[in-house]
């Protein structure tokens, strides 16, 4: 077992902290969620947590905020910034918050990392540590801060979603590699709420296992993507509650030309069933997923502790 296995399977331990650290109120009138990679798409899944809750919220990548503020929000009047950074060093991030405060805006950090130059970038901090040996593909990181601004959302987290997450995950590592062996291209299909999962799913393929895989909407893969669709292919399914007949309905049409599907919260040749509801159910599938990307790269004899052209932290000069 390597070190980033490990890690994913260690971080539970990591979660019943972050469900009884304080979190503080959320009081501007919208919204502003920014990161980079992984933190990217946990800032789209929280994002949509805001918004179902009830409060206006985008999400942006760090480094398009800093350049390009006005092509996502043209009224900035009441906006709050939230950067996500796991080292809270990434360049970006940083840059993002800065430039937010000189437009005077209030900032808030969600991060792994107390110290670091995003909190101190920040007006406030929300904060969880994570396992001390993460290496460069954030895995436990990702799944705290996903639950610390679930929270602060105003969703539900209940302590039962650490034995559901622990018990997705434990399905997906014994189950999931005969299905998908010798399969060359991957897809992850999430809608609504469930999109920003979907791409961190398609990331850990390729950080981990070096894997050809795209997320997409899933009634949007009808519209030229499924042309890709043949025995070649596995798609990870992430069902949603609002519409599973939809995702039912491309899984079955997945199916009819071969490709090998994994429904995660309803049915596929792989089914994984969800116990938890409402947005939790994203941190529940979370860790299944991660264990996906490391059996995948076992199966290839790939080293994900080291994974091809990347670095824990992004420093721009």
């Amino acid at each position: 077992m390597n070190t980033t296995e490990r890690v994913i399977l260690e971080q539970f331990a990591y979660w019943q902290g972050g469900l009884e650290r304080d979190i503080p109120p959320a009081a501007a009138d919208a919204f502003v969620f920014v990161g980079c990679g992984t933190s990217y798409y946990i800032a789209q899944t929280l994002a949509a947590a805001f918004n179902l809750n009830g409060r206006r919220a985008i999400a942006a990548p760090g480094g398009e905020w800093t350049y390009r503020h006005k092509v996502y929000l043209s009224d900035l009047s009441g906006a709050e910034v939230v950067a996500i950074s796991r080292s809270g060093e990434s360049t970006e991030a940083v840059s993002a918050l800065t430039v937010s405060r000189k437009l005077g805006l209030a900032t808030t950090a969600i991060t792994c990392a107390e110290d670091s130059s995003v909190a101190k970038a920040a007006d406030r901090m929300i904060f969880a540590p994570t396992h001390p040996d993460e290496g460069i593909v954030m895995t436990a990181s990702a799944s705290l801060m996903l639950m610390m601004g679930l929270r602060w959302a105003g969703e539900t987290v209940e302590p039962r979603v650490i034995a559901a997450a622990r018990a997705g995950l434990e399905a997906m590592a014994g189950k999931a590699p005969a299905l998908v062996a010798g399969r060359s291209k991957f897809v992850t299909l999430g809608s609504g709420a469930y999109y920003g999962v979907a791409c961190e799913g398609a990331l850990k393929l390729q950080e981990m296992s070096i894997s050809v895989s795209q997320p997409f909407h899933a009634m949007e893969y009808r519209h030229g993507p499924i042309s890709l669709a043949d025995r070649d292919m596995a798609a990870i399914v992430l069902y949603g509650e609002d519409a599973p007949e939809e995702d039912a309905k491309i899984v079955a049409e997945l199916q009819a030309k071969g490709v090998a599907v994994i429904g995660l919260g309803g049915p596929g040749d792989l089914t994984l069933p969800t116990t938890t509801h409402g947005l939790q159910r994203t941190l529940e599938m979370l860790p299944a997923l991660q264990i996906l990307g490391e059996r995948i790269a076992i199966a290839k004899r790939i080293d994900s502790t080291a994974p091809r052209n990347l670095t824990k932290v992004v420093r721009l000069g």
